[in-house]
């Protein structure tokens, strides 16, 4: 039986510290959990692509296999924010968590399967998809869960705790294959995914105040700062996925006989643990100026990178990309909190008082935001993996795609500053005070 909670009122502090705190606290720690073995599904291309050696794909073919999780991933995080609005955040938790077996079993009959034909592993690939677009769902419902000055924290746990599985998958992984062969990877997560789907059921809670209009939400698509975050978002978790997905294939391609699959789990772990980091300095210092200076640090990342990957030296080219991982972590997180801070102070302007009715329209605004922007922002995924393989196609190297790289962080950059933290003689973007956004 559905579990819904209709008295829910997390910014009044009496009410936080008496119950609210134990009860999102409860939903947080599932909600992590489902969406970490969402995450596990998602990547686990970027470990399958570096041992399918017998199927003599090309390197772009094999770009391509783990890229499409993050295509198809990107584009369903939109129907699935708008889920736990429509269904209740528990049941959609559910549903999400229980989906995740589709391309964990058709992953391994395939590999079972020496005839497999490529376009049928394209197929496969893009289902994996699905947990790409646990993350949208399982943050627009924490949203709800959490106060105004709390969510900065909160949202970069739930975002970190769904992040480390990209290192689970290839931390576990090659030793796995290694161990049982290809096909034991769909089968490992198997038991995993039930559990999360169980305990998703028995433990979490839908929310009466999260319900909302999917018509209504998306009317944040119409509003400018939904897609200027959107555009950021490119450039931190985009990043992020991208790289985490890459590494493992890009590595291989440039060394193919350096120890990449044994460290390839790090730089998504930094890039995970940090995230909550990033909240937590944009809760203390404004996630505007936290996320410009980011953007410089990436910019310059990626250019020791570059000239790693063309060193002949593996160490140099995995500690240099450790700075990427480093600072797309910390820009998931600034990022993130920008983006609630940003319409629950576009619904105050709006409505010109600080009512819990307003904070809550602002919320529902936000939660819908979360969604376009999460699906965008995932689409660097997708982008990074087809750089690297026509750049590969074409030129033999990955150096045009470090170019394209380091010309859109500068872009971010200019975007930051332009919308959010010039401070003499401007108006920003939407009417929106420059402090702590």
């Amino acid at each position: 039986m559905a579990r819904w909670i209709a008295e829910w009122h997390p910014d009044d502090p009496a009410f936080w510290e008496s119950s609210g705190k134990r009860v999102a606290r409860r939903n947080l720690i599932f909600s992590i959990l489902a969406e970490h073995l969402g995450f596990t599904v998602w990547t686990l291309w970027s470990i399958v692509a570096t041992k399918m050696g017998s199927y003599e794909f090309t390197t772009d073919e094999l770009f391509w296999l783990v890229a499409l999780p993050n295509l198809i991933g990107s584009v369903l995080r939109v129907p699935y924010t708008f889920g736990p609005a429509k269904i209740g955040g528990r049941n959609f938790t559910v549903v999400s968590a229980t989906l995740l077996l589709i391309p964990a079993v058709l992953l391994s009959v395939a590999v079972n399967n020496p005839g497999t034909p490529y376009w049928l592993f394209l197929v496969i690939a893009a289902l994996a998809g699905f947990g790409g677009g646990n993350f949208a769902s399982s943050m627009a419902n924490i949203t709800y869960f959490y106060p105004r000055n709390k969510q900065g924290v909160a949202l970069g746990l739930n975002a970190a705790g769904g992040n480390i599985g990209v290192s689970s998958v290839q931390l576990v992984m090659p030793l796995v294959i290694g161990s049982l062969g290809l096909a034991a990877a769909g089968w490992f997560w198997i038991p995993f995914i039930v559990v999360a789907a169980a305990c998703a059921f028995f433990f979490m809670d839908n929310l009466t105040s999260a319900k909302a209009n999917p018509r209504q939400q998306l009317a944040v698509a119409g509003k400018a700062q939904t897609w200027i975050m959107s555009f950021l978002y490119i450039g931190t978790f985009g990043s992020f996925i991208g790289y985490s997905t890459a590494f493992p294939l890009l590595s291989k391609s440039l060394f193919p006989d350096a120890p990449f699959t044994a460290v390839a789990f790090a730089g998504p772990l930094i890039g995970s643990l940090i995230r909550p980091v990033g909240g937590w300095l944009a809760d203390k210092l404004g996630g505007a100026p936290v996320t410009l200076w980011n953007f410089a640090a990436m910019g310059g990342g990626v250019l020791l990178v570059w000239l790693a990957s063309t060193s002949g030296n593996f160490w140099m080219f995995f500690l240099a990309f450790q700075l990427l991982f480093l600072t797309s972590g910390i820009g998931n997180g600034s990022t993130y909190r920008m983006i609630p801070a940003i319409f629950q102070a576009k619904a105050v302007a709006e409505r010109g008082d600080e009512t819990e009715e307003t904070l809550l329209y602002g919320k529902r605004q936000a939660s819908a935001a979360i969604g376009i922007i999460s699906a965008v922002g995932a689409l660097g995924g997708f982008l990074i993996n087809r750089a690297f393989g026509m750049a590969f196609a074409a030129a033999g190297t990955p150096a045009p795609a470090f170019l394209a790289f380091g010309v859109f962080y500068l872009s971010c950059l200019a975007l930051t500053w332009w919308c959010y933290t010039r401070t003499v003689g401007v108006k920003v973007v939407a009417s929106l005070a420059y402090a702590r956004i």
